[in-house]
């Protein structure tokens, strides 16, 4: 039976592993995997590593070294990963879609509450303050909401917006085929749309798409959401925004910085990120800790698309959700021509 290093685990993740996982030995630990606790998978024939994970150079040396080859990620952002390291050395899968529903619908519930200011009121309400000032909102019907991001999650969540009666303006860098949506380069999304909400992978491309010059494009008292990476704004750029009121509230669930704090209880910790700081200070900011992906169907989904990925791995089969490194061209790419092993190497 081989043994799975679980790194950065929660109780979640090993309730879900434990009951789908029974043709494997877990070590569940609770550090995230990097260059310093690597060792702690000595003995093991895998790793199971998540979104905050550095899994750089050194972290894929030192797992070759111990002759573990499959690193199976049970989330599918990979930005974290040196593939260019990890080619020839160590496989790396993925869980492509675990439920676009969930990320979408709380990508909505960020939008509500922060539009309609409920967290606000749901403080008040609490010290039996019934006041409605400074609680004032907008109807979404009729509003245009501009989405970065149409992949599965992205169509999903327009599919709600498209139910609150809004207009939606789309934009992608490889636009998806057979859809009705309306496409429309970036700065027309930036100038026309009431609401921006982001829903794309962090690339080179895409980190800090919404920069200063993007939000200098856009609409007088705009709200921002997003549920995908950090790094696509620039958080001080988002600031800046705040304060002169071009953005009139934003609802996020990630933040550029977020490795050191998201996932943890940091409540008893003096907060040395003057921008984080800052960030939940305000008012007309609503921040979750990356907790989109956080429901039942979603958690069940990933540790079965895991199990189903490691069971590939070491019956030397097809990995169908390998993420493949390209030598040739640099690029990270999917489901690539591979060699008739159906491995990337």
């Amino acid at each position: 039976m081989n043994k799975i290093a679980v790194f950065d685990t929660k109780p979640y993740d090993k309730e879900w592993l434990e009951k789908l996982g029974t043709n494997y030995r877990f070590k569940f630990i609770e550090s995230k995997l990097n260059n310093e606790t690597v060792g702690l998978a000595k003995g093991c024939q895998g790793v199971c590593a998540f979104v905050n994970d550095e899994i750089c150079k050194e972290t894929i040396d030192q797992l070759y070294d111990l002759g573990i080859n499959i690193i199976a990620m049970r989330c599918a952002g990979y930005s974290n990963v040196d593939f260019k390291a990890a080619y020839g050395k160590v496989h790396v899968v993925r869980v492509p879609v675990y439920s676009p529903h969930a990320v979408a619908e709380h990508a909505m519930a960020l939008l509500l509450a922060v539009n309609r200011k409920i967290h606000k009121a749901y403080n008040r309400t609490r010290d039996f303050n019934f006041s409605l000032s400074g609680l004032t909102g907008m109807d979404l019907y009729g509003k245009t909401i501009g989405i970065i991001g149409t992949g599965k999650i992205g169509q999903t969540f327009i599919q709600i917006c498209l139910g609150f009666g809004m207009r939606v303006l789309a934009y992608d860098l490889y636009p998806a085929k057979n859809t009705d949506l309306e496409y429309v380069d970036l700065d027309t999304l930036l100038k026309e749309s009431d609401i921006i909400s982001l829903h794309c992978p962090l690339t080179d491309q895409t980190k800090h798409i919404l920069s200063k010059d993007a939000f200098s494009k856009m609409k007088k008292g705009v709200y921002i959401v997003n549920t995908s990476r950090g790094a696509l704004i620039e958080t001080e750029a988002l600031l800046e925004a705040l304060n002169d009121g071009t953005v009139a509230g934003a609802g996020l669930d990630v933040y550029e910085e977020e490795a050191d704090y998201f996932f943890e209880d940091m409540s008893g910790a003096i907060m040395k990120d003057d921008m984080l700081s800052l960030l939940v200070s305000k008012p007309n900011v609503l921040l979750t800790s990356h907790q989109a992906f956080l429901t039942n169907e979603a958690l069940e989904n990933i540790a079965k698309v895991t199990i189903d990925n490691l069971d590939e791995y070491f019956a030397g089969e097809c990995l169908t959700n390998e993420v493949c490194y390209q030598c040739q061209s640099g690029k990270v790419i999917e489901n690539c021509a591979r060699k008739e092993s159906g491995r990337c190497f």
